[in-house]
């Protein structure tokens, strides 16, 4: 379980910006507190309607260049899925609290993620990407008429274009709910100073990433296993201050372990995954990155890795993935 940190909405039902007949549709994202995020820079959703009851058509640019999610050694020729991944993340506090009335300071807790895409439609074009969400959420539970737990459902479509499907469920929870269940470790300013400094990265070529800094995991004894890495100073990582793991930094594990099995063949973008986040991973603790293949259906399927987060014995959190060139 992995929560994001949502004063009820005040963001129109719609957020089009539309002026009077004949003047140009103008766009802006939509507040950076809708979808939990500090740097205005990391917001890519651009609206929102209603399009009957709990549907929804959400909107989204995409940047033809990014500081994180970007493809090691691509020459930036495609999309990373994990920024389709982040625009998932971001619709459901935007929805949360925009369409359903979420008070900030309420919990999102995120349970399951599983997507799939086409690798195709990723390339890189002479303009940022438009995407579109058609989401409808569904298994909705209620407690004084806000929700405490929903699911969605999502088609993704660029320049109008279908390329995409995902499913999510997360559970809402109120201050006094999540401080109960946290104790101690709810206090995220506390919690976050108090974070331990990571220890040394892989090599970036091990890790299949550019940058240092971008590197979740560290050495461990043994094959396919490794130490999660988790540098608080990371801006996109942690964009904020938080009192566990974000879920998107262990949907980067799974990039990165699947990659650090073979560093060398060149698969290394996720364009399927489902994980399951069975616990908090906590940054006091050493948290061990285990990875294993999949065995592939035929001799041309793409690779397949399955990676598991234990932390003092527990499973955290659970992933298998397909790898593929971009």
């Amino acid at each position: 379980m992995l929560t994001h940190k949502g004063e009820r909405s005040t963001l129109p039902h719609r957020q089009d910006r539309l002026g009077h007949e004949g003047e140009r549709r103008l766009t802006t994202t939509v507040p950076r507190e809708y979808v939990h995020r500090a740097a205005l820079s990391e917001v890519f959703l651009t609206g929102w309607e209603a399009v009957g009851d709990d549907t929804f058509k959400v909107t989204a640019q995409w940047p033809r260049c990014h500081g994180f999610y970007e493809l090691y050694e691509s020459g930036q020729g495609s999309y990373d899925p994990l920024m389709l991944c982040e625009t998932f993340r971001q619709t459901f506090p935007l929805l949360s609290h925009a369409a359903y009335g979420v008070p900030f300071g309420h919990q999102l807790t995120w349970h399951h993620l599983q997507y799939s895409l086409d690798p195709r439609a990723m390339a890189l074009a002479a303009a940022p990407a438009e995407i579109e969400l058609r989401v409808r959420c569904f298994d909705i539970r209620r407690r004084r008429e806000l929700p405490t737990a929903m699911s969605m459902s999502v088609d993704v479509l660029r320049d109008g274009e279908p390329f995409a499907t995902a499913a999510t469920r997360f559970g809402v929870l109120a201050p006094a709910v999540y401080q109960r269940l946290r104790g101690p470790r709810g206090d995220a300013r506390r919690v976050f100073a108090a974070a331990p400094p990571p220890p040394p990265p892989v090599t970036r070529a091990g890790a299949g990433r550019g940058r240092r800094q971008d590197i979740v995991l560290a050495h461990a004894p043994g094959p396919g296993r490794w130490r999660l890495r988790a540098d608080t100073t990371h801006p996109v990582l942690f964009d904020h201050a938080v009192d566990h793991v974000p879920g998107m930094l262990l949907l980067e594990a799974v990039r990165q372990a699947g990659h650090a099995l073979r560093p060398g063949d060149g698969s290394r973008a996720p364009v399927s995954m489902e994980a399951v986040f069975h616990h908090y991973v906590e940054f006091d603790s050493p948290c061990w990155i285990e990875a294993s293949e999949v065995p592939a259906d035929t001799a041309d399927a793409p690779r397949g890795v399955r990676v598991d987060a234990v932390q003092e014995g527990r499973l955290m959190f659970r992933a298998t993935s397909t790898l593929t060139d971009l």
